[in-house]
């Protein structure tokens, strides 16, 4: 176990270094800078700001200074942001995409499953066809589309759902659901196809010989195992709602991580959108590594001492 946790940490050791190399230079490959804005700034002010930030310095030197502020913790200033800097932001915005994001990972991860399970049970029959086109819908509908539609039909025809903005639990069950949409119906396409493929094994078979139970048979051998390629896809699936809700915070006027990564584009704020960009890298590799050892820990096929 050790041995695998560690080989995993120095390959996501070499994977973050690699995403801020080749996020930095992108940035800087772009043309123009952030404070470039078509001569209307006076150029002493314009030298001031480039020095302030680092910027009249050759391209190694800034690397090599951010690279070290990275490695400490210190992603950096805002470059139009005088009031926080890019970790204030962080900490400020991340734990209202967290919380989007796990409430919409919850929903997905277990209704997904299910639908898909029901589906495969009942197998071209009414429940089946009932729980697929409920998938296809959650896979061909946008989530921005599910939210207008919720807000439109919802929200604004109940009391109980606020319309937008953020504090008490209402306000995050319509963007948690149209959030989740989409993942759930992966989730749930992806388990049907593997449940059937089970169902159909010698060992499901056997275990139905022996005279258990259904239930026993069904939660016992067959979720157990038609579930793994659904926690193959977790962390990526986790990463990607937690740092894929920018549209969905924009529509419901979420003062989430989102709105800073869209502002900080619009701007060509570097520190923030490199910022952004490490912090959702480095949650989605933790993410993976968990993964791996729940995958390990579930698939009994799996030796992770030996990898």
């Amino acid at each position: 176990m050790k041995k695998f946790i560690g080989k995993r940490l120095i390959l996501a050791i070499i994977t973050m270094w690699v995403i801020i190399t080749v996020t930095f230079i992108m940035m800087h490959a772009v043309p123009g800078d952030p404070f470039s804005k078509e001569g209307r700034m006076p150029a002493a002010v314009y030298d001031s700001l480039n020095k302030r930030y680092g910027l009249d310095q050759p391209l190694s030197t800034q690397y090599s200074i951010y690279l070290k502020n990275v490695v400490h913790g210190d992603l950096g200033d805002s470059m139009y942001s005088s009031a926080e800097n890019v970790n204030q932001m962080i900490k400020r915005g991340a734990p209202v995409s967290a919380r989007l994001g796990l409430q919409a990972f919850i929903i997905a991860m277990i209704l997904g499953p299910l639908f898909g399970s029901i589906a495969a049970l009942y197998q071209n029959k009414a429940p089946d066809y009932i729980m697929m086109i409920i998938a296809l819908i959650g896979i061909s509908v946008p989530s921005f589309i599910l939210a207008t539609i919720f807000i439109k039909f919802i929200a604004q025809e109940s009391e109980f759902f606020p319309i937008g903005g953020w504090g008490s639990f209402r306000h995050t069950i319509l963007p948690s659901l149209a959030l989740s949409f989409m993942p759930m119906a992966s989730s749930a396409r992806l388990m049907r196809s593997s449940m059937l493929e089970v169902l159909g094994q010698d060992y499901v078979k056997t275990a139905k010989s022996k005279g258990l139970s259904k239930i026993r048979v069904i939660m016992n051998h067959a979720v157990r195992n038609a579930i793994l390629p659904i926690v193959s896809t977790m962390g990526t699936t986790l990463a990607g709602l937690i740092t894929g809700s920018f549209v969905i915070e924009k529509i419901f006027g979420i003062p989430g991580l989102g709105a800073f990564f869209v502002t900080s584009i619009g701007n060509r704020d570097y520190t923030l959108i490199m910022g952004t960009t490490i912090f959702y890298s480095f949650i989605l590799i933790i993410l993976l590594l968990i993964v791996d050892i729940l995958y390990g820990i579930i698939d009994p096929r799996i030796d992770i001492a030996r990898n």
